[in-house]
């Protein structure tokens, strides 16, 4: 299997002017994010990047905020037969002070303009572009009096530039075309905040550049910058054709001359405001004189750098719909994330104008910002997932401080809301969404499964140990008050009390909805069976034998998961006496078998139905279950791929991502709700986990046991190659007609390898020599290093090959 090249059938091809955001080419090197779209007249390409903010911040209102605990008491006397918590005068108040900060439009990702490149449409037409997504190549084709033209454009997989050239198309195809384009311009994005300091405007005839410097100012208040954490970006332009710079009017724009040939280099540079070029002449030099040459270059050390990316895995499947899914977001993660930028937000790093700019593109930690790093394990991109690790090292000392100075207990509560500057206070402090106990163990849970699929020893102790540890100290703190246990309860249980539903009910009067919500039980049952793991893995059960019996003492008297009588049998539920018709937004119901890999094909009968009972049963208002939903489907071996398939086109886009799309009323939504209103707020990030879904589809090892196709149609051939499992394994496997050809297995740490036998009897090749093997489950012991194959035994492939 040929990975790029399986990944080269899957061009993504727009036909005509590709006028809107949302239809243009989306390019990236996971720091700098270009969106490459076209018009009539021009090509227009906004650039955006992951390091790059408003970085101003609200923080007001501290002291009025107060503590949990008197917040708490004060609740608890509101009246337990008002409809809601709002209807008390006081809270009220409460929430419209707390919410202030957050009603701010910054902190934001800061658009970093946009690059026009203008033409006579009297001789030049737009004829479409199509984007090669095995090495990120964008080429817009033009019909001139010459016949077609191509424009070719790349982000540098290496560098924060984007290089474009102009060449023929046809025969002689590669070839210099002459400048077809009559104007450049650099505009600053139209939505730049006005009492931002206005940005610095170069043209440059001589070198033929253009370049803007925008600085984004720590404080208003601090003009000087005293404290020297101001941040600025810098986009510049060079062109290998000849410019002229308009009347003063148009500071940003220049005309361009006739020329043999049209070459562009365009250079971000981001950074501290006092790193940042102050003087264009500088830029000009650093970026270089454009020529056919450097592009040429540039695009090959990028596809270098994409062929390594390719490498990591690939999928080969008969169902071409899904593997065009696969291969098309994973291009996607690529542009959008790497652990030497900021950790993508909501919209990732396209931006522009207030495109990206909801919810402050920030990171939502019940689900969105966690979400698109599911796919970076089982796809072999662990690496990706630095970029998260180095999210909750950023959020860690807030986090901390909050879970001391407002809840006075030990260890971290992470927030619901953050930004990627700096804070000394929780951001959204409001309790109705605030208090979304789940967001902690859910924060930290990656962590572990980074571990978990490498065996990376050295990141369990340096990177994921300490927040784990920090989230386990405050749950145990938090289960253990007084208020969350005792004879009040009438049981002996610890308790998650209060708490808030992800997405639903909020704060309730009484609390009557606020209590062990299942997504809060099976994560935090997750995070203190992974503590009790890590503990072992890196010998410290002795070091941290007090916090232990602490979780033990909580899981021998932990509550049971919330269920109810629904006309498809027993289901579970969000939180205890909620009616099994329920609406939700975030899947709740099935959360113990996503996230919480509690119930999946591994479970006993009894538990396995009413996991699927609860899949089958779950009502969604879409939104943010595309991924979430489909993936606990596939865990249980009951997603119906034609109807995910539908899902998918349903919400696709023109330029081949999924936004969030609504599916039914009757929830927070109504009649009147527009079903794509998400749609124009951005890119959603967190639908670039597709894959994750396939994969599921294709193989599990989320119990430690590796189960080959357990979601995957019979008479539909599969294969894929260097999936990662979990114990350190790149599994590489092929299906068809309903079987299991062969099995090859890479042992990156040597681990004891459990794998649900395909077969009746296996056969084991290795170095080692060969091994009959059978059973339910295969037990192997594998070297760091080994490869291994297995297949069936020559007699059941030649039983097979009878059937035929």
């Amino acid at each position: 299997m040929h990975i790029q090249e399986k990944a080269r059938k899957h061009t993504i091809t727009f036909e005509g002017p590709a006028l809107d955001f949302f239809e243009g080419a989306l390019l990236g090197n996971g720091g700098l994010g270009a969106v490459v779209t076209t018009r009539p007249d021009a090509v227009v390409i906004h650039f955006g990047h992951n390091n790059v903010w408003d970085i101003r911040i609200a923080e007001e209102h501290g002291d009025e905020i107060g503590t949990f605990g008197e917040l708490f008491e004060r609740l608890k006397a509101i009246p337990e037969h008002y409809a809601s918590l709002s209807d008390e005068p006081w809270y009220r108040d409460y929430v419209r002070m707390a919410g202030a900060n957050y009603e701010k439009p910054y902190p934001r990702p800061m658009p970093c303009g946009s690059l026009l490149l203008g033409f006579d449409r009297r001789t030049t037409e737009v004829l479409g572009h199509r984007l090669s997504i095995e090495n990120g190549l964008c080429e817009i084709d033009f019909l001139t009096e010459d016949g077609v033209a191509t424009l070719a454009v790349f982000v540098d997989q290496r560098e924060d530039r984007l290089l474009a050239t102009l060449r023929t198309a046809g025969e002689g195809a590669g070839m210099p075309h002459a400048n077809i384009f009559n104007r450049v311009k650099l505009i600053p994005d139209p939505e730049t905040p006005a009492e931002l300091p206005r940005c610095a405007e170069t043209v440059d005839a001589v070198v033929r550049g253009l370049s803007f410097r925008q600085q984004l100012p720590f404080s208003l208040e601090d003009a000087d910058d005293a404290g020297g954490k101001s941040r600025a970006f810098r986009l510049t332009a060079r062109l290998s054709t000849a410019v002229q710079a308009r009347a003063s009017g148009k500071p940003l724009e220049a005309a361009l001359s006739a020329g043999e040939s049209f070459d562009l280099y365009v250079a971000l540079e981001e950074g501290l405001d006092q790193d940042v070029s102050a003087d264009a002449g500088e830029r000009f030099a650093g970026i270089g004189e454009p020529h056919g040459d450097g592009f040429r270059n540039a695009l090959a050390a990028s596809d270098e750098v994409w062929e390594a990316y390719w490498s990591r895995s690939g999928v080969e499947l008969e169902d071409e719909f899904l593997e065009r899914i696969w291969y098309r977001n994973l291009y996607f993660f690529q542009c959008s994330v790497k652990p030497e930028a900021a950790c993508p937000g909501l919209f990732a790093n396209w931006s522009y104008g207030k495109i990206g700019a909801e919810w402050h593109g920030d990171y939502h930690m019940n689900y969105n910002t966690q979400q698109p790093f599911w796919v970076a394990f089982s796809s072999n991109h662990a690496d990706k997932h630095l970029a998260y690790a180095n999210m909750v090292d950023h959020v860690l000392p807030v986090s901390r401080k909050w879970a001391q100075e407002y809840y006075g207990l030990r260890g971290a509560y992470f927030p619901h809301s953050a930004y990627p500057v700096e804070m000394n206070m929780m951001p959204y402090p409001v309790p109705h969404w605030g208090w979304e106990v789940c967001e902690t163990p859910w924060t930290v849970q990656s962590l572990w499964w980074h571990y978990l699929y490498t065996m990376d020893k050295s990141f369990l102790a340096e990177r994921a140990f300490g927040p784990i540890k920090e989230a386990v100290l405050f749950m145990v703190d938090y289960m253990k008050r007084p208020d969350a246990s005792g004879g009040a309860w009438g049981d002996d249980h610890f308790h998650i009390f209060p708490t808030v539903v992800p997405e639903l009910y909020e704060l309730t009067p009484g609390f009557r909805r606020n209590y062990d919500c299942i997504v809060d039980l099976t994560l935090t049952k997750f995070l203190f069976r992974a503590f009790g793991e890590a503990c072992g893995a890196l010998g410290r059960a002795e070091e941290e034998a007090e916090l232990l019996a602490d979780v033990r003492d909580i899981l021998d008297r932990f509550p049971a998961y919330p269920t109810a009588k629904s006309s498809r049998g027993t289901v579970f539920v969000s939180v205890p006496g909620e009616d099994p018709e329920v609406v939700y937004n975030v899947p709740n119901g099935v959360t113990t078998v996503f996230p919480g890999e509690e119930h999946g094909l591994h479970s006993p009968p009894e538990q396995y139905e009413i996991a699927v009972n609860s899949y089958l049963n779950h009502r969604n208002e879409g939104g943010n279950e595309l991924v979430f939903l489909n993936l606990a489907g596939a865990r249980l071996g009951k997603l119906d791929l034609e109807r995910f398939k539908r899902q998918i086109a349903y919400c696709m886009l023109p330029n081949g991502t999924c936004t969030d799309k609504l599916l039914e009323s009757g929830g927070r939504y109504s009649d009147t709700t527009p079903f794509d209103y998400m749609r124009p707020m951005g890119i959603w990030f967190e639908n670039f986990a597709l894959p994750a879904v396939i994969n599921e589809c294709l193989m599990q090892s989320y119990n430690g046991i590796i189960r080959l196709f357990p979601n995957w149609p019979a008479e539909k051939k599969a294969a894929f190659r260097t999936l990662r499992a979990v114990g350190g394994f790149l599994v590489s496997a092929s299906v068809e007609g309903g079987k299991v050809k062969e099995v090859e297995i890479v042992s990156e740490a040597g681990s004891t390898l459990q794998l649900y036998n395909p077969w009746t009897e296996a056969l084991l090749v290795c170095e080692r020599g060969e091994e009959k093997l059978a059973g339910d489950v295969l037990l192997i012991p594998t070297e760091a290093g080994e490869r291994i194959r297995l297949v069936p035994v020559e007699g059941e492939r030649e039983s097979e090959r009878a059937k035929h």
